[in-house]
């Protein structure tokens, strides 16, 4: 294959596309959760990641496992963790079984702030969804982000 090659070519604009929808519904999502809530999309999904943890066998998440749920570095969210550890929402602690694991757990403040933000991402989500579906080179990837399901 040569970099003029159509398959190549198709698959780059495809890529870009992609790339388009995602900053486009990330910066529509942004402003609704800073502006009602003062959080940005990370801190809202770290929240979201967090908040799904359990008790029970495997429930907590080390700090790799929620880096790779946000996709971020670990660094980037440690320092994304004691930002909302200093804000109240969550906080850590050392795992019982290995006292070299530390674990956080979002705090009932931050529980809150969640459940009054989950509102305003999803109507933020499907603004811009609805919003990207209007471009025909959108339309398609809107039509394929609705129909996935995420296994159970």
């Amino acid at each position: 294959m040569t970099a003029t090659d159509p398959a190549l070519t198709a698959l780059s604009q495809g890529w870009c596309a992609l790339s388009l929808l995602h900053g486009k519904i990330e910066a529509h999502i942004e402003r609704a959760l800073e502006s009602g809530h003062g959080l940005s999309v990370r801190e809202y999904s770290l929240l979201d990641v967090l908040s799904r943890q359990h008790s029970g066998p495997g429930g907590h998440l080390q700090m790799k496992q929620v880096a790779d749920a946000v996709v971020l570095s670990q660094s980037a969210t440690t320092r994304l963790v004691t930002r909302l550890e200093d804000r109240g929402l969550l906080t850590r602690y050392l795992c019982d079984t290995d006292r070299r694991g530390i674990y956080t757990d979002v705090t009932e403040a931050g529980l809150q702030l969640l459940g009054e933000a989950r509102p305003t991402n999803d109507k933020a989500l499907r603004e811009a969804l609805d919003e990207a579906a209007k471009n025909p080179e959108l339309a398609p990837l809107v039509t394929a982000v609705e129909e996935l399901r995420v296994p159970a």
